[in-house]
């Protein structure tokens, strides 16, 4: 408990419970529609702390070649986004991990980069909804302990871990989640020398410090009382999740590669855990996945803690192997 105080006292928050009653949140968010929704138990949707836009989310932000960035350490993970006709892009956790979100296009196409620290869910959606471009806030609520985006067009709240809207106007409705995946600024670099990098935004913020120092190795997630996922996995244990599957990376780290379910998911080691040093990339290494059909694409799929897993797919499939 010691830890997870430490990481509330970091981020200025206190653990805050209200439940998001809409008669209660109204004021806040008046022009939602909260007689769409999803959600059968409201109780399930909480304050992390921060008000709406308290983590501020980005907007078209600036890049500059990979090959002039100097303060990003080899370990640290990116995400990483490769669009045919634009330069791949790497979006650093150090960024993500203090806006969460971040609205870019690139070559045209509207994209939303997005991070969960609390999940170590790491998800990039096409923007664009039944033609319209939608641009993306923190709304600064949690259900199972997992961001809740809104959109600023209808103030509609999205779940991040299933790019899935819940309540508002377009509740129902699922963005189309893209390939991309974490891995290390030297593997990036390496690959794409070419590439490009998300530049450091202009907040006062202290870019490349873990505010959530050691979370990953708590026996408990953050604000989440839900049910432990089974087989003896451990809450806060990594998974790859690809649709309604997870397999757990260590399973991953120890095969090396495994082809499974019409897919072919390959670990290999060198990327820093953001949420275990106080700075990131002296993180225990956790190492990198990449998951592809059996054609060689790139196929969406998340890396997030086992809860968030059992907690939004409870009828999904673990692959144990053998």
């Amino acid at each position: 408990m010691k830890k997870l105080s430490a990481i509330v006292l970091s981020l200025g928050l206190l653990a805050n419970t209200v439940t998001a009653n809409p008669a209660r949140w109204q004021g806040e968010w008046p022009d939602t529609d909260f007689a769409k929704t999803s959600i059968n138990d409201w109780s399930e949707i909480i304050s992390g702390g921060p008000p709406k836009d308290g983590i501020p989310a980005l907007d078209a932000p600036d890049f500059s070649a990979a090959s002039a960035e100097t303060r990003i350490a080899p370990r640290e993970p990116v995400i990483t986004v490769e669009i045919d006709g634009a330069k791949p892009r790497a979006y650093p956790i150090r960024y993500l991990t203090w806006h969460e979100i971040v609205n870019d296009t690139v070559n045209g196409r509207p994209i939303a980069v997005t991070f969960c620290p609390l999940c170590n869910s790491a998800l990039v959606f096409d923007r664009r909804v039944a033609g319209k471009v939608l641009r993306f806030g923190v709304s600064g609520k949690l259900r199972h302990s997992d961001m809740v985006m809104y959109d600023r067009e209808t103030q509609s709240w999205w779940q991040q871990a299933e790019g899935r809207a819940i309540v508002g106007a377009l509740t129902g409705t699922e963005l189309k989640h893209l390939p991309s995946w974490l891995e290390s600024w030297a593997d990036f670099t390496a690959r794409h020398p070419d590439g490009l990098v998300m530049e450091e935004p202009s907040y006062n913020r202290d870019y490349g410090r873990n505010p959530y120092r050691g979370y990953d190795s708590s026996t408990k997630p953050f604000l989440y009382d839900g049910a432990q996922p089974p087989h003896g996995i451990a809450p806060l244990e990594r998974v790859v999740r690809v649709g309604d599957r997870a397999w757990r990376l260590n399973r991953l780290a120890e095969e090396g590669e495994v082809r499974e379910a019409g897919v072919t998911i390959t670990w290999r080691a060198g990327q820093a855990s953001a949420l275990d040093a106080g700075q990131i990339g002296k993180g225990r290494d956790v190492g990198s996945i990449r998951v592809r059909d059996n054609a060689g694409r790139d196929v969406p799929h998340d890396v997030m803690f086992a809860f968030a897993f059992d907690a939004f797919w409870p009828n999904g499939t673990w692959m144990l192997g053998r």
